[in-house]
């Protein structure tokens, strides 16, 4: 059966509260933020259900996110912008840039659907209507010269509503996309509240690192963008949801301790080693083929000197463990979390560096990874806007293919952890039903 469809009310853009002259300079990207070209925005959302006993006025709620919006992007203002680029001939390159002056701001979208929180979150797998609860569908970073570089949608259902945000990931990695949610929660609980509405806990530093010696404009050397813009057709995959408890991420994280007579493999690596394990029993990968589990690792604290978590930009790049299939699923899980431990240890400000100079605006993924990517670790059921703590994580069509593992906390707290997976659904049938995971997933 069709689900119904979302539909459109209003549509609008907001723009920063207050403008300053820095605002209205040309803003360069980081190689880090040029890797992003290729790639989706980042689409994440909350799911809440509209409180009991209380008469929400959805159009009140709008205004104040809206305001509350408009006054965050005041600290936020390059996501109110457009992409801008400059052709140039000898040689043939290219410079993308962040223009403020075309652009009409961030969209605001109201849309409604007649579902129920029920209709989204029973089901085994994610709902495909899940993806249309963001805008920008499909739409790659460099289509940023065109569409808003941040575009929320705010969808009303039967009993709960929606708050989907789509931000352009040449502007944010994770840790900067969830600084900027929190700071917009912020805002809007402290509307009415006191006299400094202006004021955020932890404004951004939006200037852009780059690496001692490097030239701070970067051109891409494509003449067009049809050299390095790649749109493949994704296949229909499954996306399902699972849970851990803080309970069985400590044993299995004891387990995988005890295997290596160490005590230094987290619970996330401990997890990650167990997926793809599982993962690659799944997909039959033959015993003499490699196969590497990829974690996304945030550099702020790795390079020298460090830079605060409140950079704002991409500061992530991706660690690798790499074996043969029979080594992985001979040895135990203990093992391969060691081998996630090591690459992420081996992490070094040396390494982030030699990796800047061998950057390839295009990504690729080989049929045997498995790919593990946002962080348990960011706060995202302490945005509340007004309506109580959320009750699901959930994200869009965006950066997902065959073996892409999204980490989310629990919404219990406490360690627990949610994993968003991405499988073809022959691979989901068998990854699902595999004993060792089975053993550990909590329904």
């Amino acid at each position: 059966m069709n689900s119904p469809t979302v539909k459109i009310i209003s549509d609008c853009f907001i723009n920063p509260k207050f403008v300053s002259e820095a605002a209205k300079k040309p803003f360069y990207f980081s190689p880090w933020d040029l890797l992003m070209l290729t790639a989706n925005y980042i689409q994440t959302g909350l799911l809440f259900r509209l409180p009991e006993n209380q008469d929400l006025s959805i159009t009140t709620f709008l205004d104040d996110l809206k305001e509350s919006l408009s006054t965050t992007l005041t600290h936020f203002h390059p996501l109110a912008a457009r992409l801008g680029a400059i052709k140039h001939e000898n040689p043939p390159s290219l410079t993308v840039s962040l223009n403020p002056e075309n652009s009409p701001g961030a969209r605001f979208i109201h849309s409604a659907v007649n579902l129920t929180v029920d209709d989204i979150l029973t089901p085994t797998d994610v709902p495909l209507v899940v993806q249309s609860f963001f805008d920008h569908h499909q739409a790659v970073n460099h289509d940023g010269h065109e569409l808003s570089l941040l575009s929320v949608k705010v969808t009303k259902l039967v009993d709960a509503i929606f708050i989907g945000c789509s931000i352009n990931h040449m502007l944010v990695d994770g840790t900067s996309y969830w600084h900027f949610i929190n700071s917009w929660s912020e805002m809007f609980k402290s509307k009415g509240q006191n006299s400094h509405l202006t004021r955020i806990s932890r404004p951004p530093i939006l200037d852009r690192w780059i690496p001692t010696g490097s030239d701070p404009i970067v051109n891409l050397p494509f003449s067009h963008d049809v050299e390095y813009i790649n749109r493949p057709n994704r296949p229909m995959l499954r996306e399902r949801i699972f849970h851990f408890s803080s309970d069985s991420l400590a044993k299995l994280k004891a387990k995988a301790n005890s295997e290596c007579n160490t005590t230094k493999i987290s619970s996330l690596q401990s997890l990650s080693a167990l997926v793809w394990r599982c993962v690659t029993r799944a997909r039959r990968v033959p015993a003499d083929q490699e196969t590497d589990c990829m974690m996304a690792i945030n550099n702020r604290s790795r390079i020298s000197p460090p830079l605060p978590e409140i950079y704002f930009g991409n500061m992530v790049q991706t660690v690798r463990a790499t074996t043969t299939t029979r080594e992985l699923v001979d040895h135990g899980v203990g093992w391969a979390a060691l081998r996630l431990h090591e690459a992420v240890a081996s992490h070094s400000d040396k390494r982030i560096k030699e990796g800047m100079d061998a950057w390839d605006a295009r990504v690729h993924f080989d049929k045997n990874s498995v790919y593990m990517g946002s962080s348990p670790r960011f706060d995202m059921y302490g945005n509340e806007f007004g309506l109580g703590k959320a009750l699901a994580v959930l994200s869009g069509y965006g950066n997902k293919f065959d073996g892409k593992v999204t980490s989310y906390p629990g919404r219990e707290g406490g360690g627990s952890i949610d994993l968003e997976v991405c499988l073809l659904p022959e691979h989901m049938a068998a990854f699902e039903s595999d004993e060792e995971f089975s053993n550990i997933f909590n329904e």
